[in-house]
């Protein structure tokens, strides 16, 4: 696959609202930097080839490619994505309590994969009132201090670039799907660099339907709420249909009808709910706040997760089968309509090699999918 650069990225994401902020591209050079939830290029740039371009989540996913190279099998549109197992899970008492979102397993996770070594860096979101902000912490310790959900778009990934240039070579990654996928590009070596080694040790991926444009958020809650009063954000799993946000006044509610219209559109296009492409991928379960839904994809994910369980840093348990059902048809759903836009707008390409597109799939999956 040819790789384009900075302009083409400009014309092909930037310019069609495709992109989301994730921080893919930003100080892989002086050139492209996120402010406010909104990514900008500073100066213009001659390249004719860039990794901003090669890793974008948003420029030629070819889900075919990526499926093998991290599988070893094409992409068949399963709705969760290739996986060993689904369990639920919280945190376990060896990793203690604290203020984590939902059952902890998270924070758990990336806690026990720092103490054991697996990892020598975590990239987290952290946050500065209600900006999502990118950290990379080394201490476990630090790690609760990230573990709340911030709900806007957040340039996260800058924060795995620099962790590269610093040096780091076995990071830990929360990622939501977007970012997910942007590391999985990462990974594959798309522009061909002769020393190239996987920096990556862990991606523990997060449920996600949406996140909010930041901008468009703080302007609407900031005439409700005084930002600097918000202690934390929930939204609980369905049918509360509520955003919850807690203030050291107390807790107001806001319908998500009303949140709904603060998603940017490029959301409607991405076709993974449960951050396929990650070591291990988690959500908040239905109809138990307490309790997150785990799911398990690669050897490296099952080994951490084992040893996780078995030194009380985090317990199991089978999911409910109404439970496993319902996560199975929302994302196969989500996966539907996105697939559906796409081809719309005519952003999926399945057979032209020199046509730039966003998505690159087979035309057999994209024909299973969307029946």
């Amino acid at each position: 696959m040819r790789i384009f650069g900075p302009n083409e990225l400009l014309e092909d994401v930037v310019k069609k609202d495709l992109c989301i902020g994730c921080g893919a591209c930003i100080y892989l050079c002086p050139y492209f930097r996120s402010y406010m939830g909104k990514t900008a290029m500073l100066f213009p740039c001659t390249l004719t080839e860039g990794r901003c371009w090669a890793y974008c989540p948003k420029t030629e996913v070819d889900l075919d490619d990526l499926s093998k190279r991290f599988f070893d099998r094409p992409y068949d549109g399963d709705p969760l994505g290739f996986h060993g197992s689904v369990k639920i899970s919280r945190a376990g008492s060896k990793f203690g309590t604290g203020s984590f979102q939902a059952g902890g397993t998270v924070s758990a996770l990336m806690s026990f994969a720092l103490n054991k070594g697996y990892i020598d860096a975590a990239v987290l979101t952290d946050r500065d009132g209600i900006l999502p902000v990118p950290r990379l912490v080394t201490d476990p310790d630090d790690v609760l201090r990230c573990s709340c959900s911030k709900y806007t778009a957040s340039p996260t990934l800058s924060a795995l670039n620099q962790a590269i240039k610093e040096g780091y070579n076995h990071i830990g990654v929360v990622a939501t799907p977007c970012q997910g996928l942007a590391i999985a590009k990462m990974r594959s070596n798309p522009t061909r660099i002769d020393d190239f080694t996987d920096p990556v040790g862990l991606v523990v991926g997060l449920f996600c339907t949406w996140a909010l444009d930041f901008r468009a958020f703080d302007a609407f809650i900031s005439e409700r709420i005084d930002v600097d009063k918000i202690t934390k954000v929930n939204i609980p799993p369905p049918p509360a249909e509520i955003m919850e946000i807690y203030t050291t006044d107390g807790k107001q509610e806001i319908p998500l009808d009303e949140i709904r219209k603060l998603v940017p559109d490029t959301c409607s296009y991405c076709i993974d709910m449960t951050s396929e492409f990650s070591d291990i991928s988690v959500g908040v379960l239905e109809g138990r706040p307490d309790m997150n839904t785990i799911i398990v994809r690669t050897k490296r994910g099952q080994d951490i997760v084992d040893e996780a369980e078995k030194e009380g840093f985090l317990v199991l348990d089978d999911i409910p089968e109404e439970n496993l059902e319902h996560l199975m048809w929302a994302a196969n759903n989500k996966k539907k309509r996105a697939l559906i836009k796409a081809e719309e707008d005519g952003l999926i390409n399945t057979n032209q090699e020199d046509k730039r597109s966003y998505l690159r799939l087979n035309p057999e999956a994209l024909k299973n999918i969307v029946a």
